[in-house]
């Protein structure tokens, strides 16, 4: 794999490579980049694995190679200190509760000794704190060579560091974000580099699809009444009715969240709504937050010469006005509209279907190597489940297999007394199947839901077949608590179920012993409802393809090979995968997806997958 990489490093070629788990696809990539001497982009998934790359493997890497290089970390604006708006976080009083007073002073704390500004330093601040937005900029609030912190701005330290570096590491949202907006040096840095490589890239086309669109958050729209409010009261108190304007556009914001969400109250995670079942009721509110942000922008442009943040409220307060207007009117050819609905905000979507026609245009602008690799990248050779979607089908590709030994460690078993996963049963078989795989196995197990909605239904039948076997298990589960904590009490995983959905089916490491049995519910096959997936679908039939073979069962193939991907992280690893959907025995794409996991033992009855555990707990 590194061979391969460095020759479309000399060439400035293309390379699509998929490597199983354990090659050592990082050192396989940053190798021959350190090697080369080239100037390197890299991007990763999250921020965790941005920080992972940047604090761990690449300075080992740079030690033991002796390449002396420059290294830069960028993120996106969300993740640096801004200390002018923490400043005005400090005296405005706008706290919810106590909890966010004390997160806020140790936020001031740590400001006075940082000196990269990245709140990622900062132990145990939980990302969805309210504290974040107060004390960090938007492309919209910044007040850019204004603002009086200006020299010791941590963004543009970030932005100055990554331009005179070397290899910059940054993620797949900042990159497509960045390219959409230039709002934070990526767009400025791609050109200037010989090589950009992605990894995690089965992560690409959606967070490409996420972040080259329009969107108008009901979020940023109430962000955008209190700044105006704020500043009103602080530099221009008496020259417009700020309050009536703040209430104007926060009326309208709640009115438009309330008309997005229909019928539902109760949100958990991120819910995708068809855009044509609300287009016509979302018009009016669309008109009339159109109306109350040009208001806004009326007042600000006004009272601009009192303070700079005006002209910037102005501006934002444009863009609100035109992007309702936007939303108010059909969708531009080629795009897909839909409504994100999450606790906290509704978002309006606009976006293209796939990124083809980005990346084209990128790769065509100037000539370099551009690198995609990833665990899962497809269940063909050609890997056409991630060519076909972002115009890749001229790369040389690559496929490495896994140097571990799946048919000795590990074994796969699809139970056949299940109850198929449409039916009212299903969520608790598969509770109890995972009670009595974690009591053979003493515990060290995860049970992988493709949906939210079924995981209180899986951990009540696992609490109680546990107490009816007379096992005392410790059953986590998701939306408990933040990841990170449920993660560490799950520790070893000694006497611990873990039971979680998608954010649990990739980015886990867990090596050893500390997990030995993943069982998944029901085939990933992309919700059918999903305003995405039925543009999708509509865009495959019209080229003539079937929609089930090209795309449902290649993306349940991608998805599979990554949850079954928690359970052999290394050589000596041992473990059973159970997948509890009996489509996989009775459905002629079962072959197909049991051909597309790593080659494991086959079982067929529950009595010989306990004896596998016990095998395994006994060892253990």
């Amino acid at each position: 794999m590194a061979a391969h990489i460095a020759l479309a490093l000399q060439h400035r070629g293309t390379l699509v490579a998929e490597a199983g788990t354990g090659v050592g696809k990082t050192f396989a990539y940053l190798v021959p980049l350190l090697l080369s001497g080239r100037r390197a982009l890299v991007s990763t998934a999250t921020k965790s694995l941005q920080d992972q790359l940047f604090l761990r493997d690449l300075p080992r890497l740079a030690d033991a190679l002796k390449t002396p290089l420059r290294l830069a970390l960028l993120k996106g604006r969300a993740s640096y200190l801004c200390r002018w708006r923490l400043q005005q976080a400090q005296t405005s009083g706008q706290l919810p509760d106590r909890f966010a007073l004390r997160a806020l002073n140790r936020v001031a704390s740590w400001a006075q000794a940082t000196r990269s500004g990245d709140l990622a330093e900062i132990e145990g601040l939980d990302e969805r704190s309210p504290v974040i937005p107060l004390v960090t900029s938007t492309r919209d609030n910044c007040l850019g060579t204004e603002c009086p912190e200006h020299r010791a701005c941590h963004v543009m330290q970030a932005r100055r560091e990554a331009m005179a570096a070397d290899l910059v590491v940054v993620n797949h949202h900042l990159f497509f974000a960045d390219l959409a907006l230039r709002d934070s040096g990526v767009a400025e840095l791609l050109p200037t580099v010989d090589a950009a490589v992605f990894d995690e890239a089965h992560q690409l086309v959606e967070a490409g699809v996420q972040f080259l669109g329009t969107t108008l958050s009901t979020g940023v729209a109430l962000e955008l009444a209190r700044d105006l409010l704020a500043a009103g009261l602080q530099h221009a108190r008496g020259l417009q009715a700020w309050a009536e304007l703040q209430a104007g556009l926060e009326r309208c914001t709640r009115e438009l969240r309330l008309v997005a969400s229909g019928t539902l109250r109760e949100v958990r995670g991120t819910l995708k709504l068809r855009w044509e079942e609300r287009a016509d009721e979302l018009l009016a509110p669309l008109q009339a937050l159109a109306e109350a942000a040009r208001a806004a922008g009326d007042a600000a442009a006004a009272v601009a010469e009192t303070s700079p943040e005006f002209p910037k409220l102005e501006q934002r307060a444009r863009t609100l006005a035109l992007l309702a207007g936007r939303f108010a009117q059909e969708a531009e050819p080629g795009q897909v509209r839909w409504i994100d609905l999450t606790p906290q905000q509704a978002r309006l979507v606009e976006s293209p279907l796939d990124i083809r026609d980005m990346l084209t245009q990128q790769r065509a602008a100037s000539p370099k190597a551009w690198v995609f690799t990833s665990a899962t990248l497809g269940d063909d050779d050609d890997l056409s489940w991630f060519t076909a979607t972002t115009g890749l089908e001229d790369a040389v590709r690559l496929r490495v297999g896994s140097p571990f030994d799946y048919a000795a460690h590990a074994r796969l078993w699809v139970p056949s007394k299940m109850p198929l996963p449409n039916a009212p049963g299903h969520p608790a078989a598969v509770g109890a199947l995972a009670a009595r795989c974690a009591a053979a196995l003493g515990g060290r197990t995860f049970v992988l839901t493709t949906t939210l909605r079924v995981l209180p239904q899986v951990a009540q039948a696992l609490q109680a077949e546990a107490a009816a076997l007379g096992q005392e298990l410790t059953v986590l589960v998701q939306g408990s608590e933040p990841r990170r904590a449920l993660l560490q009490r799950y520790g070893d995983g000694r006497g611990c179920v873990l039971v979680g959905s998608a954010s649990f089916w990739e980015g886990i490491d867990m090596p050893g012993d500390a997990l030995q049995c993943v069982l998944i519910d029901k085939l990933p096959f992309p919700p059918p409802g999903d305003p995405l997936v039925e543009a999708r679908v509509k865009q495959l039939r019209e080229a003539g393809k079937n929609p089930f073979e090209a795309y449902f069962v290649a993306e349940a193939a991608v998805s599979l090979k990554q949850g079954a991907g928690r359970l052999i992280r290394t050589e000596s690893d041992r473990g059973l995968l159970v997948l509890c959907d009996p489509r996989m025995r009775q459905m002629g794409y079962g072959r197909r997806l049991i051909a597309a996991l790593p080659p494991m033992g086959l079982l067929t009855e529950e009595s010989q997958a306990l004896a596998w555990l016990q095998e395994l707990a006994w060892a253990h």
